[in-house]
């Protein structure tokens, strides 16, 4: 289809978050915007992998919840704690009194990217792809407008640009708006999960179809291994053309930056190498290690990859492109949405999850503030976009500084106490969680956290 040369909106980014964000205005009776992506289809590097409670429920405001719930498998346990014990597990179902989604939805986000471009297609909406942002500039003849320049050399006027462009968002960096680390003591030294290399593999047995989530702190990483439900296998043959047999997991181990970087694309031998060293002895390929007797192996890795992950927020999530006089009201708005406009250890769970949550409240403070100009002056109009943007950044702010507790806790040093107290920070860790993994009120209030019902 042929890329329009006007409109109002224009949503850069056909992630999760873009694709949200559009599905939300449509929600709103409001459909002209224009989605583009400078991908040529969309992006199979997928790293999250669950959908929280309180993300599910903004998703069920613009009738979006039922089809992820129908595809992804519902856990109330996650169970956290050392290689060899679980120490911990937030109480999932002590949130019945508090939602209609008392579970953690496991669903890879390639998944529900999937899911969200197949509903918004049947509103008649087509992702514009491959389109880069490389430019934008005021419009010559209505400062309230920008005209966004493509990499082709096309250019698009709009009055509204809606940064979903990831961690590294070009809008953001034309916009001039800092990208930052909120700095504040909590974790700030834990590198567990400093670098991450992440896969969806299957393994060479049957015996893992009852494995639960699992996460295991080591002192120098963190690993988690989650199964991935059975449409994903469906999912992935029609895309692909080919079967996959046997159950998939999504593997994740913190390396330790001491050991260099992490291989472009990690390999088989890589990834298995992690597990023997950082995962429960019931993954092991060892049989003399693996309690089963018999060792486990990686049978077929399906996607790998690897990054780096630190915590960043912009100063602003909203701000007019304009020619730099303050004394105007004036400029094209650009609002930041997801990754573009907040970063953060995976620790949690929480990325997708917050950006998911901006896109469908963004949606619907768009519609408002669009409605508001057509009777009020644009100063006036604005702050509906003041008020909404300072309510996310500060939910932003919350919820890493969530991560970067987590990150504190997984991240104890192996190293004593006091000379006189020799006993390793660690060990008293484990004991602490162990403590307050068998009170009630501590497992709901970790499940409250982690869910977002309290950072919505």
């Amino acid at each position: 289809m042929t890329l329009p040369r006007n409109t109002t909106v224009l949503i850069v980014g056909a992630g999760p978050t873009g694709l949200a964000t559009a599905l939300s205005l449509v929600h709103h009776g409001f459909k002209d915007f224009v989605i583009m992506d400078a991908l040529d289809k969309g992006d199979n590097t997928s790293r999250a992998i669950i959908v929280h409670a309180a993300t599910l429920e903004a998703l069920d405001t613009i009738g979006c919840a039922d089809e992820l719930i129908s595809k992804g498998t519902k856990t109330t346990r996650m169970n956290l704690g050392t290689r060899t014990a679980v120490l911990a597990y937030p109480q999932f179902e002590g949130l019945k009194p508090y939602t209609r989604y008392p579970y953690g939805l496991v669903i890879p986000q390639t998944f529900t990217e999937h899911i969200l471009w197949d509903k918004l297609s049947t509103f008649g909406v087509t992702v514009h792809r491959p389109h880069k942002v490389v430019g934008m500039k005021l419009n010559a003849d209505d400062t309230n407008l920008a005209d966004v320049t493509l990499e082709d050399g096309q250019i698009i006027t709009t009055r509204y640009v809606i940064a979903a462009d990831g961690a590294h968002s070009v809008v953001r960096t034309i916009a001039g708006i800092a990208f930052a680390d909120p700095k504040n003591g909590r974790g700030e030294d834990s590198t567990v999960l400093a670098q991450l290399a992440q896969a969806d593999v299957t393994f060479d047995t049957p015996d893992l179809d009852n494995f639960n989530f699992r996460g295991a702190m080591s002192p120098n990483s963190f690993f988690l291994c989650v199964p991935i439900p059975s449409t994903f296998n469906e999912y992935l043959a029609k895309e692909t053309g080919k079967p996959v047999e046997g159950r998939i997991f999504r593997v994740g181990c913190g390396v330790p930056l001491e050991e260099g970087s992490i291989p472009h694309s990690p390999s088989k031998e890589y990834m298995q190498n992690l597990i023997d060293r950082f995962a429960p002895p019931g993954l092991s390929s060892d049989p003399t290690v693996n309690p089963n007797r018999k060792g486990v192996r990686i049978k077929d890795i399906l996607w790998c990859t690897r990054f780096r992950t630190h915590s960043a927020i912009a100063d602003t999530f909203f701000t007019r492109f304009s020619s730099g006089d303050l004394s105007k009201s004036e400029g094209a708005a650009v609002l930041l949405v997801g990754d573009a406009a907040h970063i953060h250890s995976p620790a949690g769970g929480q990325g997708m999850n917050l950006g998911l949550r901006d896109a469908v409240f963004l949606g619907e403070a768009l519609a408002k503030h669009i409605k508001a100009t057509e009777s009020l002056t644009l100063p006036e109009a604005d702050r509906i976009l003041t008020d909404f943007v300072a309510e996310r950044r500060a939910r932003a702010l919350e919820v890493i500084g969530l991560t970067k507790n987590i990150l504190a806790i997984a991240g104890v040093k192996d190293e004593i106490v006091a000379w006189w107290l020799p006993i390793s920070k660690v060990t008293v860790r484990d004991w602490v969680m162990w403590i307050l993994g068998k009170v009630w009120f501590v497992r709901r209030q970790a499940a409250w956290n982690i869910s977002g019902l309290g950072h919505r």
